[in-house]
């Protein structure tokens, strides 16, 4: 499979970029990086690897982010990824969370630079596809362009030449994970340097982009660039990235053709998985990852709320999502 440069993606989310929020993005863009909420090393060694692991052969190109800091359980982890058929894997050195902090992984680890540079090296020794790192430019008061330099240069070292860079500072006391995301001033200028000093590597910018003319902007600079919550309130904004930024000419879908791939996904997914069949799985979760598709649209609150209605969803019928289109005047 020859996969399209990672000149868009979209972030790993903790609750939120599931299969099938990925299977819904990928409706709407063929070429841009999914990737999978952070999946922890002991999750996988001590859990149901298959939930965790499995997804839809329509979301490639997709990248599974690990959390951990043991090289070798890491290792481990990423040959399952790579068994599994993900086309990345994807250490977090960038989460801020106090849970995180207590495994000893996510932003604490850009504090251990020889540690992150063995894990790097176990897994690229481990597996055939990329294994990349998505990390801050600085953690609490270490916050200097010569720390995050440095830091890049001895990851690189170890085998590992793409660098997801979220342009802030994280703050682990004091701050939560969504303050994280907002009180840190962006730095892009940080990330821009960074492409600057090390050209031959993959340098892809995060953190706080919300629109088609930013991303334009910070691809003057870099190789790629990663929205986050943008993607998730508003996914109608990656409708144009396929003929935008990759050059693909194939009409894209509207709202309706999203909608309508949807129905039999829910349908199918329902008949291996939801409660009749033994599982647990819930029409909610899968709609509550499409409320947003209508923002802006003449009829957006309806369609959100008819998706939304807890007695509706109770029954568990996807005809529902045909319910909140024919509530759509556009549609």
């Amino acid at each position: 499979m020859t996969l399209p440069p990672r000149k868009t993606s979209v972030a790993p989310m903790l609750d939120w970029t599931d299969r099938h929020c990925r299977f819904f993005h990928r409706q709407i863009s063929r070429h841009t990086w999914l990737y999978t909420e952070m999946v922890t090393t002991g999750a996988l060694i001590h859990g149901d690897v298959g939930r965790h692991l499995d997804f839809n052969e329509v979301e490639h190109p997709v990248a599974l982010q690990l959390g951990g800091s043991e090289p070798a359980d890491l290792a481990h982890c990423a040959k399952l990824g790579e068994q599994w058929g993900y086309d990345e894997i994807n250490l977090n050195c960038g989460c801020p969370s106090e849970r995180v902090q207590k495994g000893a992984f996510g932003a604490c680890l850009m504090k251990e630079t020889p540690l992150v540079s063995d894990c790097v090296k176990a897994m690229r020794d481990a597996v055939t596809i990329d294994v990349t790192v998505k990390h801050r430019i600085g953690i609490d008061n270490i916050d200097s362009y010569d720390f995050v330099r440095d830091f890049i240069g001895d990851i690189g070292e170890a085998g590992c030449s793409t660098f997801i860079v979220h342009a802030r500072t994280a703050i682990l006391k004091g701050l939560s994970p969504k303050e994280n995301r907002e009180i840190p001033p962006l730095h892009y200028d940080v990330v821009y340097r960074l492409k600057q000093d090390f050209p031959d590597f993959e340098i892809i910018l995060n953190g706080g982009i919300t629109t088609t003319a930013e991303i334009d902007t910070h691809l003057q600079h870099v190789d790629g660039v990663m929205i986050g919550r943008a993607a998730y309130h508003n996914p109608w904004l990656m409708m144009s990235f396929d003929s935008r930024y990759y050059g693909d000419s194939t009409p894209p879908k509207s709202r309706k053709d999203v909608l309508d791939a949807l129905m039999p996904y829910m349908e199918k997914q329902l008949s291996l998985y939801g409660k009749d069949a033994g599982g647990g799985l819930k029409l909610h979760s899968m709609t509550r990852h499409i409320l947003g598709l209508m923002a802006s649209e003449p009829g957006a609150r309806r369609f959100r709320q008819i998706l939304s209605d807890p007695k509706h969803l109770a029954i568990g019928d996807p005809a529902l999502l045909m319910e909140a289109v024919n509530a759509m005047p556009s549609l």
